[in-house]
């Protein structure tokens, strides 16, 4: 069993406790071959139920893959991400997932400064590029998903958005990712080429915060991914734009140097990139690879 360290949750700080296990969770059902703050975290007792028979785990694979798998991701992987834990732990019994969501920028900035993980899933290759410039990658990034920019506004759509156009119009309270979030950098790509400018009441830290603006009606709308407003159910309604077709963004996927789990790291990004990972991507919205 691979020893554990302590690891940081908060983006910001190289060695700080406090990220939450999740787990439980239905079988994995086919082999391993898928924000208020910057970071958001779940918990949960793991499941003891056995793998399913054919399992990657039930053929030998479960023997290899023990203990604490810490995953760094991008805050519009939350809800997948936490299906997929849970399914990992249904599949290897007495393992645990421990995430730490938020802003792709500040997970590279934290992961290079030390802060010790096993897998990053980044929301652009931009931000992935942080990590392995410094060589905290271990091995070559693959993509898993893509993700659309959508127009989230308050349900109904009082201020009758139709248009990222329309957004740029006096009266309108917008808030936008930080440039250096990748949702905020394919926005700003969507706007120049559209030939449009924005001036936003915020930049948010990460897409989730964006789009709680406009949940807790402190904003008439926000430009986030389409997967955060089909999450958010009800409390919002999504716009489409045609823009967003010029701004999708790839998410990439690497096990890290120095993981303190490395074969639970290569376990976790077998199921996100199996078909029951995909499955689960897609039906949130994510766009295949």
């Amino acid at each position: 069993m691979t020893t554990r360290r302590t690891r940081p949750a908060h983006p910001h700080i190289r060695r700080a406790p406090g990220l939450c296990a999740i787990a439980g969770g239905a079988a994995l059902l086919l082999a391993l071959s898928a924000c208020s703050s910057s970071s958001d975290t779940s918990s949960s007792d793991p499941s003891s139920s056995a793998a399913p028979s054919g399992s990657a785990s039930a053929t030998g694979a479960q023997k290899k893959v023990s203990g604490t798998v810490v995953v760094f991701a991008a805050a519009s992987l939350k809800e997948t991400f936490t299906t997929l834990g849970k399914d990992f732990q249904q599949a290897y019994p007495g393992t645990k997932v421990v995430f730490s969501f938020g802003g792709s920028d500040q997970l590279a900035a934290s992961i290079t400064g030390g802060a010790p993980a096993d897998v990053f899933a980044a929301a652009s290759p931009a931000t992935m590029k942080t990590v392995t410039d410094k060589g905290d990658a271990s091995g070559t990034p693959s993509d898993f998903v893509r993700n659309q920019l959508e127009i989230a506004t308050l349900p109904g759509n009082p201020k009758h958005i139709s248009s990222l156009k329309d957004l740029t119009g006096s009266g309108l309270s917008v808030v936008l990712c930080a440039k250096t979030v990748p949702c905020g950098a394919a926005a700003q790509t969507a706007l120049t080429a559209s030939g449009l400018k924005l001036t936003p009441k915020s930049y948010e830290q990460d897409v989730k915060s964006a789009l709680t603006k406009v949940e807790l009606k402190e904003a008439d709308a926000a430009v986030v991914y389409k997967t955060d407003v089909n999450s958010a159910g009800g409390k919002v309604q999504g716009v489409n734009f045609p823009e967003s077709a010029k701004a999708i963004n790839e998410y990439p996927i690497a096990p890290l140097k120095g993981a303190p789990n490395p074969d639970g790291a290569a376990a976790f990004i077998a199921l996100v990139k199996s078909a029951e990972g995909q499955k689960v991507l897609t039906q949130a919205g994510f766009l295949n690879p």
